[in-house]
């Protein structure tokens, strides 16, 4: 008779168990989108703001996501530029490169 009662009462594992691992799968999640977003913080505050390519040094062009010690010394080595998109004419960068970058780099 008690053992029918503890069945029909819902006591055991059940709603709760499945309510923990949704909680540890959420705080898990949260725990990564936090350190995401702290190294976007970091980054946003390491760089000054967008790089003019006519001026900026090689060191503050590898600054620049996935730009190369090799690249940067290329933008530099064929300057002055006209438009930051001269980058992808004279196949200094890719497509995919320059699209990674153009917000963050100008002419002037």
């Amino acid at each position: 008779m008690m053992v029918l009662l503890l069945c029909v009462s819902g006591c055991g594992p059940g709603p709760t168990d499945s309510l923990q691992g949704q909680s540890a799968d959420a705080t898990a999640a949260a725990k990564r989108d936090a350190g995401a977003i702290a190294r976007g913080v970091f980054e946003g505050l390491r760089r000054k703001g967008p790089l003019n390519i006519n001026d900026a040094s090689a060191a503050q062009l590898r600054t620049l996501p996935g730009i190369t010690g090799e690249q940067a010394t290329s933008i530099v080595e064929h300057r002055p530029y006209k438009s930051t998109r001269d980058l992808v004419r004279r196949r200094i960068l890719s497509k995919a490169e320059f699209d990674r970058v153009k917000d963050q780099i100008f002419v002037k």
